[in-house]
């Protein structure tokens, strides 16, 4: 193999999952930059690289030199030093501080910061502070080096690396070796497939123990990401034998071992169709689903009451009451209906579409408890939703882990032993709400206060494991209102009557008239494509005065494809948030983050009390320090760059993952490419998360394929199954 030395010029592609990475070299003895090409681990411009492949010719880009090792190397010039300390490879050193270290010692810059590290004191503006910073940085980096070129040589990114070793410190190297699987259970961002990428390159075999019983735990775990919370045993074992590539008679003998560890639970239920093909569950979607089971019946069947008076109250009189004082709530038939359902029930739950009146009966529910000295508690699962509950309700609403008290040291402080005080507790965007923060919830609910669920049962189900709304409405078991009418004020919005229109199987309208309801016909995916960026850029904010940036939310039914999520984003924020002097960002897991981007949290940090599906805006990108600003809805979080991977652009998001949010304009666009995502209830959640604006891009016959596919992906869960059979509470849910 041939061997290149030198610096990274830039980084014109780098792929977070592969590695696969398009590099331009100043190489050692080539006038000219060199293209590099080939799987390697996340660099940045300024660092020095030896890399062993061999030269090839590409038909369309020319002469490239494909790199089969590669080797981070320490820099020997004074200039290579100054961009190897600016590059933000050290935590406390940026480009400015880089300089004044290089101009204090020149060539002699690392061998002083390796060896007689007390001398970066005599570098103006290095104070105690900053000194130590740089000098357990140094430290931290050549501790990892050997865990680095171990892991770097089994395709782990030097970003993965990194988290290994703060994960494990000094026992990193010795957990890898002999427990590689252990990775997965343990580290955010490393799944199995990485995991038994490093244990096959160890030798260990196929057919492992420890392999089989990882192998079976990823498959559970990404049906769970798929929203379920149990699997059926034999399609457990045929994707699982899938996954693992191993003779399927393996494989029960690996559950057995998991089931006796305590990691998975099984019980035969009429949903899986076979007392001899039980529902596997993961141990603790099987503990949610059995207690939110039992505490829900508990709250159903507990006869004390804080509304008895409500029991026999004169209803008539008392919808005048809260009529005269606020002329806001002057119900219908229907919503009558379930505000005495609400306070005469212990649980029940409020459906409706847009403009059926759901906020106007919660208002009056307040206007007749209030008055009577009854604290109401109003949540929803996000921040965004709880926003819009408190702004529609007129009284304050939180987050439900705000509500529940959650504390990344003690979990949730509002539980079975210290529940809520309200009388009645309200949740809206129940659509939203998967199985383990229901079972939270319930654990607060005094047996003797009411619970109100409310939300749209035809939105798409929860991002999170279950489908709590159906699964309720489905039992049967829980007292329903469901609110049928649109108010004439509603119906004269098309966003809302084409919703209800997409909801019964109809195709929207576009008519001339229509003032917030547009579509922009285009076949091709890469047209649609510009022309979704042109609409987003340019014609609404021309059109409607709606800033770009701030109040139109481009919204996607898949993640690839010329229109999905992650090609959009880059068009867009190439449009929205151009590079400019001044304006700081940073190259992070194969994407370029920049100081006023919009960005979507993708997991739950309870630690910064962000969660998963919360949109913010990147304030500052801090190369010395090393972290990112977001701010949340006014709030500001601060991101060291190894939680990165906690975030992801969102000019352009998911349907799925805008749910609970509204937005003054959505842009959505809509293909026959993304074919096997086109069902009813994801073009009906899209369109109801506008609030001014709705506009289509895209294909007519996407559109009528969508509306007529009202076909729901089923969830496996035996939540309603538990409710409908009457599973007796266990004595500690009392």
């Amino acid at each position: 193999m041939d061997t290149l030395t030198g610096v990274v010029e830039r980084v014109t592609y780098f792929n977070a999952e592969n590695g696969y990475s398009v590099l331009r070299l100043n190489a050692k003895g080539y006038p000219d930059l060199v293209t590099v090409v080939g799987n390697l681990p996340e660099v940045t411009p300024g660092e020095s690289l030896r890399l062993q492949g061999q030269w090839a010719m590409h038909a369309e880009y020319g002469r490239q030199f494909k790199a089969e090792r590669c080797e981070q190397v320490l820099p020997a010039t004074v200039e290579g030093i100054r961009r190897y300390l600016g590059s933000g490879l050290i935590k406390g050193i940026g480009p400015r501080t880089a300089e004044k270290i290089v101009a204090t010692f020149g060539a002699e810059t690392l061998t002083v910061i390796d060896a007689q590290p007390h001398r970066l004191r005599e570098v103006p503006d290095i104070g105690q502070k900053r000194y130590l910073a740089i000098t357990q940085a140094w430290e931290q980096q050549k501790a990892i080096k050997e865990v680095m070129v171990f892991l770097q040589s089994h395709g782990v990114s030097a970003g993965l690396a990194v988290k290994i070793y703060k994960q494990y410190g000094d026992e990193a190297l010795n957990i890898v070796q002999s427990d590689p699987y252990r990775l997965a259970r343990d580290i955010w961002g490393i799944g199995f497939r990485t995991a038994d990428k490093i244990a096959q390159a160890l030798g260990i075999p196929p057919e492992a123990p420890a392999r089989l019983e990882a192998g079976l735990a990823f498959a559970l775990s990404e049906q769970a990401d798929e929203g379920h919370v149990c699997v059926p045993q034999a399609e457990l074992l045929r994707t699982g034998a899938a996954l693992l590539e191993v003779p399927a008679e393996l494989l029960p003998a690996a559950l057995d071992r998991l089931e006796a560890q305590g990691r998975v639970r099984r019980e035969a239920l009429a949903l899986t169709g076979a007392p001899d093909n039980p529902a596997v569950y993961l141990a603790p979607f099987y503990q949610a689903e059995v207690n939110a089971a039992g505490r829900l019946l508990t709250l159903l069947r507990t006869p004390a009451t804080r509304l008895a008076e409500f029991q026999a109250a004169d209803w008539g009189a008392l919808f005048a009451r809260a009529a005269e004082k606020d002329a806001a709530v002057s119900l219908s038939d229907e919503q009558r209906a379930a505000v005495r359902l609400a306070l005469t029930g212990k649980v029940t739950v409020l459906t409706g579409g847009p403009g059926t009146g759901k906020t106007t009966a919660l208002r009056a529910l307040i206007r007749l408890l209030e008055p009577a000295g009854h604290p109401v508690a109003l949540a929803s699962p996000t921040g965004r939703a709880a926003k819009r509950l408190s702004e529609a309700a007129g009284r304050p609403a939180q987050t439900l882990h705000r509500l529940l008290g959650y504390s990344p040291l003690e979990g949730f402080t509002v539980n079975e032993h210290n529940r809520l005080a309200a009388h009645l507790v309200v949740v809206d965007e129940v659509s939203m709400l998967d199985l383990l923060l229901f079972n939270a919830l319930l654990k607060g609910v005094d047996p003797a206060a009411h619970l109100l669920l409310v939300g749209d049962a035809d939105q798409l189900p929860s991002v999170g494991a279950g489908n709590v709304l159906g699964d309720l409405i489905h039992s049967g078991q829980v007292p329903l209102t469901r609110l049928s009418v649109i108010f004439r004020q509603a119906a004269e919005s098309h966003i809302i009557t084409n919703a209800h229109r997409i909801n019964q199987g109809q195709i929207p309208v576009f008519p001339k008239e229509a003032r917030d309801f547009y579509l922009f016909a285009q076949e091709d995916a890469e047209q649609a494509a510009e022309l979704t960026v042109d609409v987003v850029a340019n014609r609404v904010p021309r059109k409607f005065g709606l800033p770009a940036l701030t109040d139109i939310q481009v919204l996607a039914p898949m993640h690839r494809g010329a229109a999905g999520v992650a090609a959009l984003n880059q068009r867009l924020q190439a449009a929205l948030n151009p590079p400019a002097a001044g304006k700081p960002e940073r190259p992070l897991g194969g994407r370029v983050f920049r100081a006023g981007d919009r960005v979507m949290q993708i997991r739950n940090n309870y630690q910064k009390e962000a969660f998963n599906g919360d949109i913010g805006r990147i304030l500052d990108i801090d190369l010395e320090n090393q972290t990112l600003t977001v701010e949340f809805d006014g709030r500001a979080v601060f991101y060291d760059w190894l939680e990165a991977d906690e975030l992801q652009h969102a000019f352009a998001v998911s349907i799925h993952k805008a749910q609970g949010s509204e937005f003054p304009a959505v842009v959505v666009p809509l293909l026959t490419q993304h074919y096997v995502m086109l069902q009813r209830n994801l073009l009906y959640t899209a369109v109801t998360r506008a609030r001014q604006l709705c506009v289509l891009v895209g294909s007519r016959r996407a559109i009528a394929v969508a509306v007529r596919n009202a076909t729901v992906s089923r969830r496996w869960s035996g939540l309603a199954e538990r409710l409908q059979r009457g599973d007796a509470p266990q004595p500690h849910l009392l």
